[in-house]
């Protein structure tokens, strides 16, 4: 079993998602055990080595749920065991056991709006108008000739579903996702036994999926603009929460181990955010306005400004985060002239100087992993990995792509860990890699299936074994930076104050003796007096200038003990 290797807070520690760095393991895309070219339990385990030396506080496990796969397990058949798939249930709580050896936390991925269209619930609903589950969904008679709204989806695409006997059935993502009717208490009293459920299993947070889309007016008026949305940001779905908080403070209280609640939250207006934040509720949520920023000095000023504010007025920690498995990875959107994400702004194919990108990737991690809050690492940023925008159509498995012509599966590629070839031993290596300290995949003798995603052959500098030891890899920078996070004072302090260098150049200090510089300007810059270099993302001119696209990490003055 793996053992720390870092002095990070104790299993009892409280508030350690205040300042956590959380990776997010996709766990069809992390590593595969058994050949069959999707990963699973067995392979995360194999390679939790990886996350343990890079220094990482917590995973966040993306659904491991039994699921038809509709949505990527997002279509929630049971929300108590493990998709085949993936593994068993057994090895679930193992793998949370090694985890917490090794000093990493878990938290497990709920989906509280909807569920599969195989759950037994829908599939007795289904069966019979009659059934006591029908009012457990939103089943409605037609509007005449037609169905119940002309909503929009998540997805795009119409939200309802007809069926066998004439009614129809809402879903705001794909017809094999029936939303879930929050005003039935019998749906609230499941989901608090399923949190139940993963906190007597030790895990140690719960991400909540689409957490604002739970409730919908029952009256069902058409989406307008200028009055309250039908089904985003309902009121009533904070009394959902509040109930959570109750059950989650409940474990902290009577356990050693504090719990989290950390939502996922789209939401364009910063007051309304911050409601889920508010101290009977979520503990954290995540931050989508720093995720969609543009590479600007001004826009990112102004991001982080308002993401510190809105979170002060609350009492909550901010996060960070630059990718996860919804959106375009970051070194790819840096890379364009347009560096923004958003679902409404279809950006594939457009050119992309990966280069650049990588440079800018580099930055910002070092001003993500330096503010104040937590910090979220999709996996494979810590590789410098890229979108992979050259799927066949007969590949694409995503379900947004026939209904927005985006998909999302180029972002949830298998990760390279070593070789020079695809599969990059995702499903295993005829050779050990002691140097990695990952134990070799106890494979079968037959052959080993193709990754269920498409690597690209480019990625061959991009594995782990490539990049480790490396002083100038992506790999190693993060590494760098996730030790210096946790033993720099500066940085475990809340305060954050900005330091005049210009229009385009970001700088602050954190604690007496801490700064960070990025420059966004299109010439080098002058660093501010300092007394050496921390951490830089890309080498220093000649003269000691800062580069354009490049961040710095400085030390003020000498701090005893450095």
């Amino acid at each position: 079993m793996l053992v720390s290797t870092h002095d990070g807070p104790g299993k009892d520690a409280p508030g350690w998602w205040k300042s956590a760095v959380i990776y997010q393991v996709y766990p069809r895309s992390f590593a595969d055990s058994n050949g069959d070219g999707l990963g699973d339990i067995g392979g995360i385990r194999a390679r939790l080595g990886h996350l343990r030396d890079l220094g990482v506080d917590a995973i966040w496990m993306s659904p491991w749920y039994p699921s038809p796969m509709a949505d990527a397990g997002y279509d929630v058949a049971d929300f108590r065991d493990i998709d085949p798939v993936f593994g068993t249930l057994a090895e679930a709580e193992a793998l949370i056991e090694e985890a917490h050896a090794a000093g990493i936390r878990m938290i497990v991925d709920i989906v509280p709006n909807h569920v599969s269209s195989e759950h037994p619930w829908f599939r007795a609903a289904l069966a019979s108008p009659d059934a006591p589950e029908r009012d457990y969904f939103w089943f409605r008679p037609a509007k005449g000739e037609n169905m119940p709204t002309n909503w929009t989806g998540e997805f795009g695409g119409t939200t309802w579903t007809q069926a066998p006997d004439g009614d129809w059935y809402l879903h705001l993502f794909t017809p094999q996702q029936p939303d879930l009717n929050w005003d039935h208490p019998a749906v609230r009293a499941e989901f608090e036994s399923i949190l139940r459920f993963w906190f007597d299993r030790g895990v140690d947070g719960i991400r909540i999926d689409s957490a604002a889309l739970l409730f919908k007016d029952p009256a069902l008026p058409e989406v307008t603009d200028g009055v309250p949305h039908p089904f985003h940001d309902l009121d009533a779905v904070h009394d959902v929460y509040r109930s959570w908080r109750r059950v989650a403070d409940e474990y902290s209280a009577t356990t050693t181990r504090d719990r989290a609640l950390i939502g996922e939250v789209w939401m364009p207006d910063v007051e309304r955010f911050t409601n889920y934040l508010r101290p009977d509720e979520l503990h954290a949520a995540f931050n989508f306005d720093f995720l969609g920023c543009a590479w600007d000095p001004a826009l990112m000023r102004a991001c982080i400004d308002r993401t510190l504010e809105a979170h002060a007025a609350v009492g909550a920690p901010p996060t960070w985060v630059l990718s996860n498995h919804d959106v375009t990875r970051h070194v790819t959107r840096y890379g364009r002239a347009d560096t923004t994400f958003s679902f409404d702004n279809n950006l594939d194919r457009t050119p992309v100087d990966l280069e650049l990108g990588t440079r800018r990737a580099r930055a910002a991690a070092l001003l993500s992993l330096s503010l104040p809050g937590s910090a979220y690492v999709y996996q494979g940023e810590e590789l410098g990995l890229w979108e992979n925008e050259h799927i066949a159509e007969d590949r694409i498995q995503d379900p947004m792509y026939a209904r927005r012509g985006h998909t999302r599966d180029g972002c949830r590629v298998p990760l390279p860990w070593a070789e020079d070839e695809p599969p990059f031993a995702f499903t295993g290596s005829d050779h050990a890699l002691p140097e990695l300290a990952l134990p070799e995949l106890a494979l079968p003798e037959t052959a080993l299936a193709e990754p269920w995603l498409p690597q690209p052959r480019e990625w061959k500098d991009r594995t782990v074994q490539a990049q480790t030891g490396d002083p100038n890899s992506m790999l190693e920078l993060y590494r760098q930076a996730i030790r210096l996070r946790r033993a720099e004072p500066g940085l475990h302090a809340p305060e954050m104050t900005w330091l005049d260098h210009g229009p385009d150049v970001l700088a602050y200090t954190r604690g007496p003796d801490f700064a960070c510089v990025l420059n966004l300007s299109g010439a080098a810059v002058a660093l501010p007096d300092h007394v050496s270099p921390l951490l830089v993302s890309g080498p220093l001119d000649d003269g000691g200038l800062l580069p354009p696209d490049t961040a710095a990490w400085l030390r003020l003055q000498p701090t005893p003990g450095h």
